[in-house]
């Protein structure tokens, strides 16, 4: 399988040793030419090129990011559509971090492995099988690409007896005809064998290896022998894919009903090949970046796989730009959850590896984002398009994470200091690492530095157990769908209508640590919205005869099913029953989800064309909306938007919706196509007006229906991004009714009823005179309490001793020590309150004092604290504590006497 970890007995031949390529292909070709010339091969097999689907995936429950070619497919692969097109190719942008497939820590320290990749891959949906797809493989490796056929190998499944499978022999019959016997091995069910997941699509594959070593090299070790060895230079470069069983959740395989194709095969890998390098970074798909980070360090990259620090670092900053910039483009912003969470974890590693081993103490990942749209941009205009929105994001982001640097720098030299042997406690390292995000391998280097260890079982034990616990939390068991109607298309019918007679095509139970057990349900038509593009999924009741009605407590998208969510099943499932919409959260949630179209149009219109969603979130209680814009929005800019969409409520403006509109049909209109969606070859378009956009959300049939929209509150998500929260109609009402019962009872506070604004500004006025009054009594107060402390002042082994408890505040009382201060050398005050029940105490000393005799305000206010159970500090001439026992005030001033 592609990008699988290597063998380490192969690390050091990778480090010292300069290969050297004899063959590789006949032609040398750029990246752009090597992508263009497959989608072109494939186009020319009549399969239908399509472009890359958003590397941020948003209707599928089990993964956050599209990890593979095959996953926009999934609903194929699945039987939960149909496609239009039965063979397919394109190149995908993918991610992967964590699981099976990739670590993030390894990214950088070899020469292929990588968090953002391109997949190139063709597809057949039950069209061509395995004999075409192997020709087509070898034609494009040989003829187009031309790599030498002897340096060439192919591996097909051996079989397996736990699953009862056999050796693959068609695709073993299919191999002989253009490979010599010699060239073909079996693999096992781990290398041979792909499944989409525990339970789901799944089959035999064959994997395509090809031997980049010298000839001396192939004549000691034939290149057969080191086939999924792992070794650096005989690699996996194609994964062809035979997809023919679903896996149940009992471990069973059963025949899917149609045959499907899916391949693989790594860009960057491909690249390496064919331009004659040792590893992924020395192509042109990464040599631009690893130059513009020469430039901006002063530090220099050696090519091949030398593992120095700084080889280290530049290949982990250029690789992450990758990742963070292509998911920033498809709307995912650095967070701290989710996807979110994801990318802004891979942003700060890259800026930690510049600030420890380049040296880059400022922001540096955002100069490289123009580098990467000249290289990528042609070919994924969604980064030429967003390139000022990633721009700023990421310069945010690495300011904010710098300050964070610095933070955890001090909080571990705090660390340091109080830490009594040689070692650092990882119980201690992983708070910093957990609560402040700093680095373990930064805290790691810095212990070193200072001649100390880092106690790393420690750590490692308490970071297990923060991933037990999440994965504790998160432990769900899914188990196979029960299915009552065979080949039964769902349909959505919700556009037209809030209840309707339906049967149950499939259900399966879901068990989890949060909610117990639940049904998930799948009809033949459905009524209910599922949650997508931002609003909610609509929730109601099913209803059964003459049995109590069941709620529906969600609807949601998986695989472009409509799956519905309930406590328990029907007596029957096998009935007709009756699904039924709540009708007021539609109502509200519809009207929320139009208003955030006028929203967008009212921006437009108000702060420029440059405004585009970036986000939102539609329920029936509220909506919110994240846009492109890079200042905070005045009141008066607020102001006009509201009134705007309020014009457009007031007008009450007719839906104009259309369905099935070609999506090119639909752009070249004018409608505006959402960030990070994807879309279909058909879709459906909404106008308000002069609002008009693509959108497969519900909508009120006329803008009278929202009624009201009021803008709550306007704030900053991220660079160049704002967040605007509003509501509507019953929730609008509901606000101002609130504000007037407020109003009310202000008036009823105020003098003159019949002008609160009046009053108010009246009450202001009296209330700032008063306070000028107290301020001069206090003044006043002051003088008089000095006097007397003057008068009461003791001379005890020459130092000018006052001690008294006095009615002030603490900001009061230090002003009345520090004046006391100027007038009088030799000084030693000690002053405590009794300040709405708490208990204070002020210590003042005369500097000579400190220099002279050794006194300590600090130490003198942490005695007496106990005396008042409270405590204290600040320098050695002047110094507070306060306290929760305000009749410990006598004795600490008598034990202050005593302390002279």
């Amino acid at each position: 399988m592609l990008n699988k970890p290597y063998d380490r007995k192969y690390k050091k031949i990778v480090e010292h040793t300069n290969f050297k390529f004899h063959f590789i292909s006949h032609i040398s070709m750029k990246a752009n030419e090597i992508r263009k010339k497959f989608l072109d091969f494939f186009e020319s097999k009549d399969h239908q090129i399509v472009a890359s689907a958003p590397m941020v995936l948003k209707d599928d429950p089990t993964l956050l990011f599209t990890n593979a070619g095959m996953n926009q497919f999934k609903e194929f692969f699945l039987g939960n559509a149909k496609p239009t097109h039965h063979r397919v190719a394109d190149s995908q942008k993918c991610l992967r971090v964590s699981g099976k497939h990739n670590d993030l820590e390894e990214v950088g320290r070899d020469t292929y492995h990588h968090t953002m990749f391109e997949m190139l891959g063709n597809w057949s949906f039950g069209d061509y099988f395995k004999e075409k797809a192997i020709a087509y493989a070898w034609e494009l490796l040989t003829e187009v690409y031309q790599i030498p056929k002897e340096n060439l190998y192919a591996t097909i499944f051996e079989g397996d007896q736990g699953d009862g499978l056999s050796k693959d022999e068609e695709a073993y019959s299919f191999w002989k005809k253009i490979l010599p016997e010699e060239q073909i091995l079996l693999g096992n069910k781990a290398d041979n064998f792909w499944e989409m997941g525990d339970q789901g699509p799944c089959g035999p594959c064959s994997e395509i290896h090809v031997d980049i070593r010298s000839e001396e090299e192939k004549k000691q070790i034939p290149g057969r022998e080191l086939v999924n060895k792992d070794h650096p230079q005989v690699v996996e470069i194609w994964n062809l894919v035979f997809m023919q069983f679903n896996r149940k959740a009992d471990g069973k395989l059963e025949e899917l009903p149609e045959k499907h194709v899916d391949t693989g095969m790594g860009f960057e890998r491909l690249c390496m090949i064919l331009q004659n390098k040792i590893s992924n970074y020395d192509t042109d798909v990464f040599s631009p970046l690893i130059q513009k980070i020469e430039q901006l360090s002063s530090c220099r990259y050696q090519q091949g796989s030398i593992n120095t620090d700084t080889n280290i670092a530049i290949r982990v900053i250029a690789d992450h730009i990758r990742a963070v910039s292509f998911a920033i483009a498809d709307g995912q912003l650095p967070s701290n959850n989710g996807a979110g969470y994801v990318i802004r974890r891979i942003l700060r590693r890259a800026v930690r590896y510049g600030f420890t081993f380049l040296n880059l103490k400022e922001p540096f990942l955002y100069g490289l984002v123009d580098t990467l749209v000249q290289q990528m941009g042609s070919a994924f205009p969604e980064l030429q398009k967003q390139q000022n929105l990633i721009e700023n994001v990421i310069r945010e982001e690495e300011d904010s994470f710098l300050k964070t640097l610095d933070q955890g720098l001090n909080l571990l030299d705090t660390l340091i200091r109080e830490t009594s042997s040689d070692t650092l406690s990882g119980k201690k390292a992983f708070e910093l690492y957990d609560t402040y995000g700093f680095p373990i391998d930064l805290t790691a280097l810095i212990l070193n530095e200072r001649g100390l260890k880092l106690d790393e079982k420690g750590f490692e034990k308490e970071l297990q157990k923060q991933k037990n616990r999440s994965r504790s939390a998160a432990e769900s068991q899914t188990e196979d769908w029960v299915v009552l109607q065979a080949n039964s298309e769902e349909k959505f019918i919700g556009y037209d209508t809030l209840e309707a007679p339906v049967k149950i095509s499939k259900y399966r139970k879901i068990t989890d640590k949060k909610r117990g057990a639940f049904f998930q349900l799948v009809f033949d038509q459905t009524p209910f919205y599922a949650e997508s593009g931002g609003q909610v999924g609509d929730q109601g009741v099913l209803a059964e005869k003459n049995e109590a009605s069941i709620p529906v407590f969600d609807t949601k998208k998986e695989n472009n099913l409509i799956v519905h969510f309930v406590e328990k099943l029907p007596k029957n499932p096998s009935i007709s029953l009756v699904a039924k919409v709540d009708v007021q959260k539609r109502k509200m949630a519809r009207a929320n989800h139009s208003a955030t179209h006028l929203l967008q149009q009212a921006l437009r219109e108000v702060l420029g064309a440059h405004v585009e969603q970036k986000g939102s979130l539609v329920s029936p209680k509220r909506l919110r909306f994240d846009f492109s814009h890079f200042a905070k929005m005045t009141k008066d800019e607020i102001k006009q938007v509201e009134d705007r969409v309020n014009h457009s409520i007031q007008q009450d403006l007719p839906l104009e919706e259309h369905r099935n509109v070609p999506f090119d049909q639909a752009v070249e209109q004018g409608a505006t196509a959402l960030f990070g969606e994807k879309y279909g070859e058909r879709v459906r378009t909404i106008r308000f007006g002069t609002s008009f956009e693509l959108c497969g959300g519900t909508h009120v049939p006329r803008t009278g229906e929202i009624w009201y929209f009021k803008i709550l509150s306007e704030t900053g998500v991220a660079a160049g991004v704002r967040r605007i929260e509003a509501i509507t109609g019953v929730a609008a009402r509901t606000y101002f009714s609130k504000q007037n019962e407020l109003l009310e009872a202000l008036s009823s506070q105020l003098k003159n009823k019949n002008d609160i604004l009046k009053a108010v500004s009246s009450l202001q006025e009296e209330n700032a005179l008063l306070k000028q009054k107290i301020e001069e009594l206090e003044h006043e107060k002051v003088l008089q309490i000095k006097q007397e402390l003057k008068e009461s002042l003791q001379t005890i082994n020459q130092v000018n001793y006052i001690a008294k408890e006095v009615g002030l505040s603490a900001g009061d009382m230090k002003d009345l020590a520090f004046h006391l201060g100027q007038e009088i050398d030799n000084l030693f005050v000690l002053l405590a309150a009794n300040h709405n029940g708490k208990a204070l105490l002020t210590c003042y000393i005369s500097k000579n004092l400190v220099q002279e005799k050794g006194y300590d305000a600090g130490k003198v206010v942490r005695e007496l604290g106990k005396f008042i159970q409270g405590g204290g500090g600040g320098q050695a001439f002047f110094a507070t504590a306060g306290g929760k026992n305000p009749q410990g005030i006598t004795q600490a001033l008598a034990a202050g006497h005593s302390y002279l």
